[in-house]
C-alpha cells in the first residue's frame, strides 16, 4: 500500500512537472503586451481610438513580422 502511494505521487510530480515545462515565454509576451498597450494609448485621446489601440496591442506581433519579412522581401 505504501508503495502505491509513492508512485502515485510520482506520478502526479511528473504530470505537473510536465504541465509547466513549456510556459516560459508567455511571461515575456504578456508583459510586451502591456507594454505595446501603454505605448499605443498614450498616442491616442477618446474612446475608440483608445479600443483601437489596446486591439493593436494585442496583434503587435503580427505587425512586427510582416515588417521583417518585407524589409528581407522575402
Amino acid at each position: 500500500m505504501a508503495k502505491q502511494k509513492d508512485d502515485s505521487k510520482k506520478a502526479e510530480c511528473r504530470i505537473k512537472w510536465h504541465e509547466h515545462k513549456h510556459a516560459g515565454s508567455g511571461g515575456f509576451y504578456f508583459l510586451a503586451l502591456i507594454g505595446a498597450a501603454v505605448y499605443y494609448v498614450q498616442q491616442v485621446s477618446g474612446f475608440w481610438p483608445t479600443v483601437l489601440s489596446i486591439l493593436k496591442a494585442i496583434v503587435w506581433p503580427a505587425f512586427l513580422i510582416y515588417e521583417v519579412f518585407s524589409r528581407l522581401a522575402m
